[in-house]
């Protein structure tokens, strides 16, 4: 089938822009009605629960998702499903999202009358102020639009667009009104990568006891080189004869390039000679993530990590960082 590339392009242009021109205009909704609606998801001791049929129903899927995940303990309950057994999710403690364009779905209206003998505020966001949902809501939010972007004015576009910059807006203000901080975000999403990045600590992957390549300061380059090859880390600390934490010099794969160009004799040579005593640790309680931040800065593959007193507690390298998700 041929198609007319302008017209494709043409139709692309005019849906972006009918569905940004609508969002743009729910700022003049951000009012009072909407500071009422956040308080009542604040004070909520339970969790709020989002229903919605059709093409609502899948915007209420990514509001619940987005409150969830944010702080605000949420579900969603399919209006269909709720006659048929799924009601008994919804207790006393909670409060209902209810989406409906028109404000007259019949499945999401069926819902009403348990909701309100359980004393559930209803919180409705509709396109039309004069529904049945929006008058039997205790809180309604006006979400009505100019046009739809579907060249026909049938698909449900700009209208659910609206709805689900809405159910962020709402998600959001109660995000920053609550406090919600990085970390505890990481805390519900501690399988992505996201969440790795925001709590994983460089404890956490580093290597430990005797994983740490190390050799004594009076060890011949020898030693060192072989520590480094069995380790694999890409260098070897150098560490009192007296006490394996008290860190005293690195020595790394470029270190002995460098060592070897010059010609040195690799069994004769004390590692004392040509260790590097300037270099850089990390803490064991650092996030992982501002590890990277520190060895992309350096351009180093590979770092000794202490604990606050200066102690050598572990080793790390960049491939750790990778095994573990935070790259």
């Amino acid at each position: 089938m041929l198609v007319d590339k302008h017209k494709i392009i043409a139709t692309g242009l005019s849906v972006l822009e009918i569905e940004s021109r609508t969002i743009r205009e729910l700022t003049g909704k951000i009012d009072d009605t909407f500071v009422e609606i956040c308080q009542s998801f604040l004070s909520c001791q339970g969790r709020i629960v989002v229903t919605g049929m059709g093409k609502s129903g899948h915007i209420g899927k990514k509001i619940a998702a987005t409150l969830a995940s944010t702080g605000t303990p949420a579900l969603f309950l399919h209006p269909a499903e709720g006659s048929h057994g799924d009601l008994g999710m919804i207790t006393p403690q909670d409060r209902v999202l209810a989406l409906s364009y028109s404000g007259e779905t019949n499945e999401v209206l069926t819902l009403l009358p348990f909701i309100k003998r359980l004393g559930v505020p209803v919180i409705a966001l509709t396109g039309a102020r004069q529904s049945t949902l929006a008058k039997l809501a205790d809180i309604h939010l006006d979400t009505s639009i100019q046009q739809e972007a579907c060249p026909l004015g049938l698909a449900p576009t700009a209208s659910t667009a609206a709805m689900l910059a809405m159910g962020d807006a709402i998600a959001l203000a109660i995000l920053e009104a609550r406090g919600f901080t990085e970390d505890d975000f990481a805390k519900s999403h501690p399988g992505g990568r996201l969440g790795r990045r925001l709590i994983l600590k460089i404890e956490d992957i580093m290597h430990i006891d005797a994983a740490i390549p190390r050799v004594p300061l009076d060890a011949v380059l020898t030693d060192a080189l072989m520590e480094i090859t069995e380790k694999r880390l890409g260098f070897t600390t150098i560490v009192s004869p007296n006490d394996p934490t008290c860190l005293l010099g690195i020595f790394t794969d470029g270190d002995l390039r460098r060592t070897l160009h010059r010609g040195v004799d690799i069994h004769q040579t004390k590692i004392n000679e040509v260790m590097t005593t300037h270099f850089t640790t990390v803490f064991h309680d650092l996030l992982a993530a501002e590890a990277i931040a520190i060895m992309e800065k350096l351009k180093i593959l590979a770092l000794p990590v202490t604990d606050h007193a200066g102690k050598l507690v572990g080793a790390l390298n960049m491939h750790d960082l990778f095994k573990a998700g935070v790259m």
